[in-house]
This record gives C-alpha cells, structure tokens and sequence, in this order.
C-alpha cells in the first residue's frame, strides 16, 4: 500500500510539467526556455544527489569512456522527449497533452523488436530479439481509443494543421522517451545506478539544451522572470521529487510483479491531476463529457496493459540493445 501510495504522489508530481509549460506557454512564454530552462535546474539537484551518494566519480569515469552514445542517446531520450512535449503546449490545454502522452505506452511495445531480451536456456541464459507483445498491445488498443476521443474535442475546435502540430510532436515525444533510456540502459550495463544513469543522461544532453537556449535567445528573447521561475518548480518538483518518489515505490516492491504493475498504473493519475491544477491555477474551461470519457478510458487500458505487461511477458525486465 505504501508503495501506491508514493507512485499517486509520483503522478501528481509529475503533473506539474504539463500544467506549468501551459501556463508558461498562455502567459507568452516560449517553449524553448520552457523546456531548457527545466533541465539547467535540475543539473546542480542531480549532481548532488549523486556526490552525496558517493557515486560520482564512477559515473563520470564511465561517461568518459563512452561519451559519444551518452551524448546520442541522451539527447533523444531528454531532449527529443521533452522538447516536443513543451512545443506541443503551444496548441492545446495541458490535460491533453498528458493524455496524449499515454501513447508512450504502445510505443514502448512497438520498439521492442529494436532490442534483445536474456532468457534462461539449456546452456544457462541466451539473448533472443524482442518481440511485439501482440496481447498487449491489443490492450493498447483501448488507450488509442481514448486518445482519440480526446482528438475529438480539439479538432472541432481548431484547424486540423493546429490539432496536428499539438498530436505529432507527442507521439514523437513517446516513441524517443522509451528508445533513448533503453538505449542507456544498455550503455549502462547494470553498472551505474538509477540516480547515477539519470543525472548522466542530463548531464550528457547539456549540448542539446545548450544549442536550443542560444535559438531561443536569438529568436525569442530572453525568458520572463515569471518563466524562470515557473521553470524552476517543474525542475524540482517532476525533475526530481517525481523521479525520486517513483523510483522509490518501483524499488520497493521490484521483487513482485503484480504489486510493480500496479505501482506503474499509477501514473495514469497523471492525466486526472492535471486536469484539477488547470482548472484551479489556470481557470481552464471544464473538459467536456467526451473528453472525460477519454481520460476515463485511457487509466483503465493504462491499468489493464500494465497488469499485462507484468504477467505475461516477464522476460522483457532484462531488456538489453542489440
């Protein structure tokens, strides 16, 4: 119970990306600082959670040694994630946007065939490819359902080139999350840990965000105060209070494959707490009852892929690249 508990936390933490980058984005913001100002703050909180855990120097030690996929893997990872997600609160309300998020979901299932899995064998253990979780992604099926029953809403309310411009740049976000943190895991090896990997991968991505600020410096000016500021409480609080508190509730029940599916259902909360902080922070209009029956069906094929996901393709938890 203890570890559902952090992961509703989790979710509600990581709410606030989506609802500060719409209000970032409505008080005149752009999303280039939205999204690179998020990443210069959490550096210093990372770096020091890690050199507190005395795992510093081993973690640059094998940057070092492998700089070039760091630097590749973590750009899409950090970079091709959350840059698009920032660009897409330019055109549609924050509740959709972490709606449409979900699909990361399903394009997790899809980029499997990409990767190999350990399984044990005659001889001890073998690598054999990925492959598609086909009853899995029938699930899914009911989280694209829901996706689109959000679409519906936004098109009768905007041009479909803006109801693109707020779909595309998600679904791109949702494919290169799951591809660049596989990846780096696999760079990884099972030899640095979780804070260490992600705090590397923000490291290993300052080039990207770096490259992105000197464009929005030439193109939009400096950021607000307001912006700054706003960039700061995502920094914090989906940064680094979500990341923690999640990997926290997962750790605590890894050993339990029924009781990690639930804690990752959780997350379906996301959706619900942002629709609450907009309409409380932002004075959103209420979505309507369509929409609400998207966000409705989306938790529950979350919930039911994830229990899936954990009971029938147990093999995946050993993920490695080819």
């Amino acid at each position: 119970m203890k570890a559902i508990v952090l992961g509703v936390f989790a979710a509600f933490f990581f709410a606030a990306a989506f609802i500060f980058n719409r209000s970032m984005e409505l008080s005149g913001g752009s999303w280039i600082w939205s999204g690179s100002l998020r990443y210069f703050f959490m550096l210093p909180f990372l770096a020091l959670i890690v050199f507190v855990r005395g795992n510093l120097m081993p973690l640059l030690r094998a940057m070092k040694k492998d700089w070039r996929r760091w630097v590749l893997w973590s750009s899409v990872g950090f970079g091709l994630f959350y840059a698009p997600l920032c660009y897409a609160s330019s055109f549609a309300p924050g509740w959709l946007i972490a709606g449409t998020w979900q699909f990361t979901i399903v394009a997790g299932s899809l980029l499997a065939p990409l990767f190999y899995v350990t399984v044990p064998s005659i001889n001890g253990e073998m690598r054999i490819r990925g492959r598609i979780p086909v009853k899995g992604l029938m699930l899914s099926l009911i989280i694209l359902f829901g996706i689109a029953l959000l679409q519906v809403e936004q098109t009768s309310s905007l041009s479909i080139r803006y109801a693109l411009l707020a779909v595309v740049p998600v679904v791109i976000a949702a494919f290169a999350y799951p591809l660049g943190n596989r990846k780096m895991m696999d760079v990884c090896g099972g030899q640095l840990d979780t804070y260490q990997r992600v705090f590397g991968m923000t490291l290993a991505s300052m080039p990207f965000w770096l490259i992105l600020a000197v464009y929005g410096l030439f193109t939009a000016g400096k950021p607000s105060q307001t912006q700054v500021t706003q960039s700061f409480i995502v920094a914090i609080s989906s940064g680094v209070i979500a990341t923690i508190l999640f990997f926290s509730a997962t750790d605590q029940v890894r050993g339990n494959m029924q009781k990690l599916a639930a804690v990752e259902a959780t997350q379906s909360m996301e959706v619900l707490f942002t629709v609450l902080g907009e309409l409380v922070l932002l004075s959103a209009p209420l979505p309507s009852l369509l929409s609400w029956t998207g966000m409705l069906v989306i938790m529950v094929g979350m919930v039911l892929h994830s229990f899936m996901s954990r009971t029938e393709d147990l093999p995946m938890e050993k993920q490695e690249q080819a």
